[in-house]
């Protein structure tokens, strides 16, 4: 028998989930409309007979999508990794699929294990029929350079006041941004940013600023200055979601 398919004994275990969040509220669970927490934890507990909570790396917002989010589940069971891959993607809407299913020790959690994210924001400045709820329609010309230069600055340790959501506020608003960058694909332009931690709606007012620059409504070197500010009201208006992408989450 493949290592694969052979049943084991596992009481954590890691999974690695790719949805669509078009037509969810989120990742979290709440009082009102589909989530991808509840959909995973009904199909979660139909499969295995109890109830199951699964956690994830982090939230994402209605309408954000995921290709790696990492979720953990504490249970117990000796059905193999395979059939539970199977059987949930078997149960699980057409716009959530489990990629992958691994035991991992008792003590990893998803969350507070996590030293890094890594986020995609996809821009078209016309129109698109096959991408149209995964990328932001944009109709102005944008200028690449200053955008880039302007990305460039995100880099390091800042505190990002002026790029978040501060309704609640945080616990801080230091994050270390590792990578920052954008490039023309095709017809897209695709802003690309890895850091330590992300705070509320960080990156889609990044992605909202960015524009302003690309579209000559404030100069590249405006961003150090909001840096320093920490004034959400001085950046630039809170892209739509449907544009962001979780790509990945680093671990050591």
């Amino acid at each position: 028998m493949a290592a694969l398919e052979r049943p084991l004994s596992w009481c954590n275990l890691r999974l690695i989930v790719e949805y669509d969040g078009t037509d969810f509220q989120g990742w979290q669970s709440q009082n009102r409309g589909r989530t991808v927490q509840d959909e995973l934890s009904r199909a979660l507990s139909t499969l295995l007979g109890k109830t199951v909570v699964p956690i994830a790396s982090g939230r994402t917002d209605a309408g954000t999508h995921a290709l790696a989010q990492v979720v953990h589940i504490k249970t117990s069971g000796s059905m193999s990794m395979h059939h539970l891959r199977r059987g949930l993607n078997g149960l699980l809407p057409k716009d959530i699929s489990i990629l992958k299913v691994e035991s991992v020790p008792a003590d990893f959690h998803s969350r507070y294990d996590a030293s890094g994210k890594r986020y995609r924001y996809r821009i078209i400045t016309d129109k698109t029929a096959l991408h149209r709820s995964q990328v932001w329609s944009c109709y102005r010309v944008l200028e690449l350079q200053p955008m880039r230069a302007a990305a460039a600055a995100f880099v390091g340790k800042h505190r990002f006041g002026a790029f978040c959501k501060q309704d609640p506020p945080p616990e801080h608003f230091e994050c270390f941004v590792r990578e920052a960058g954008i490039e023309a694909v095709d017809r897209e332009i695709v802003f690309e940013i890895e850091a330590n931690r992300f705070l509320r709606h960080m990156v889609r007012i990044m992605v909202g600023t960015l524009v302003e620059i690309g579209s000559g409504r404030r100069p590249a070197g405006d961003i150090q200055v909001l840096l320093e500010s920490g004034d959400r009201a001085l950046a630039g208006p809170t892209a739509p979601a449907r544009g962001l992408c979780l790509v990945r989450v680093s671990y050591l």
